[in-house]
């Protein structure tokens, strides 16, 4: 059976940890059977079941190609980031410019000032946006691809290792309440999976990596007062 996956949407903040895992919703279905792996095999006694799980969303980014890839997505979007919060610390500086102002200003003056403040804050949520929407597309994306390739090699592991039932523990609902870790096979395919992609694990950089292009928070013309 193939079975379809939803990305979790917290990628890019768990990206941002270093913990690679999730970004937007979308499918991806399993392609055809991958080489085979060398793993240790477990074969179940007959009639025997069986029952392993696996978080496969977070498998799939923590996979050496996986992290790899993300993060070139973060570097790829860390200017577009900058650009868009100096243009949000702009405007909290025109901002904090009027409210310094005070009573001094007249009605135009203000209304202009406000009108100037409230253009540059629609700019920068279309701006944000637009760049959110293309890093979700980029991400879900990358998680197709490696996921596409992933799947064979769990299917692979499974019958070397004589798994009856593997379930999928990454969905906020799954049906799963209680589990005993021994039977998570996460990490052994992960691993399997970098033995035949192989991807080096990536260096890991002192510098935090960027989050996911947002908007700054909308403010309210109202808030920044009248003219008394």
């Amino acid at each position: 059976m193939k079975p379809s996956y939803r990305v979790l949407t917290l990628l890019a903040a768990t990206l941002a940890t270093g913990a690679m895992a999730q970004a937007t919703h979308h499918t991806a279905s399993a392609g055809a059977s991958a080489p085979a792996v060398s793993v240790p095999s477990a074969p179940a006694p007959a009639g025997a079941v069986k029952i392993g799980i696996i978080a496969f969303q977070p498998a799939v980014a923590q996979t050496n190609e996986g992290q790899r890839d993300f993060g070139d997505i973060q570097k790829k979007f860390a200017p577009q980031q900058a650009e868009l919060k100096a243009k949000g610390d702009e405007i909290d500086s025109l901002k904090k410019q009027l409210q310094a102002a005070g009573s001094s200003l007249s009605q135009d003056d203000r209304a202009t000032r406000l009108k100037v403040i409230d253009d540059k804050e629609k700019s920068l949520q279309r701006a944000a946006q637009d760049a959110q929407a293309d890093f979700q597309q980029q991400m879900s994306e990358i998680y197709q691809k490696v996921a596409q390739k992933f799947y064979p090699v769990l299917q692979d592991y499974c019958v070397k290792n004589g798994y009856t039932l593997v379930l999928d523990i990454s969905s906020q609902q799954s049906p799963v309440v209680y589990v005993n870790r021994s039977s998570d096979i996460t990490p052994a395919v992960i691993q399997a999976y970098n033995i035949q992609s192989g991807v080096p694990a990536p260096v890991r950089s002192t510098t935090a990596p960027t989050s996911a292009p947002s908007a700054a928070p909308a403010h309210s013309n109202d808030s920044l007062g009248s003219s008394n």
